[in-house]
């Protein structure tokens, strides 16, 4: 897949514990957009956070929380993400999520011996 250009960035912010059934919500997430052929995903795990409940979430040692902030991140072309726009909304409960424009400056994988060194 080619992606170059102008993007969209697609940012969703849960919990770790959030479910979509007895899936982990960030799992289930990456997966349907795997099977939707979006470019790619990123979850990431936040050592600190709260949200709309003011509640607050960290992973120092005298406060310990197993729910600690995850955040997605998607790329793919604006028409990509807005097609996964209506399928996240059903998986989604509680969360954030927003949406900015990007400029991808380069995809994909270069191998060893498709390098040109000259």
């Amino acid at each position: 897949m080619k992606l170059e250009g102008e993007g969209t960035l697609l940012r969703i912010y849960l919990g770790e514990l959030d479910k979509h059934g007895h899936q982990p919500l960030y799992e289930a997430i990456v997966l349907k957009a795997h099977e939707m052929g979006l470019a790619g995903a990123t979850v990431l795990r936040g050592p600190m956070g709260f949200g709309a409940h003011s509640h607050m979430h960290t992973a120092k040692i005298l406060r310990l929380s197993e729910d600690l902030p995850v955040l997605i991140e998607i790329v793919d072309k604006e028409d990509k993400i807005n097609a996964f726009l209506p399928v996240l909304d059903q998986m989604l409960g509680d969360g954030l999520v927003t949406l900015e424009k990007v400029r991808v400056i380069r995809y994909g994988s270069c191998r060893k011996s498709e390098v040109d060194l000259n």
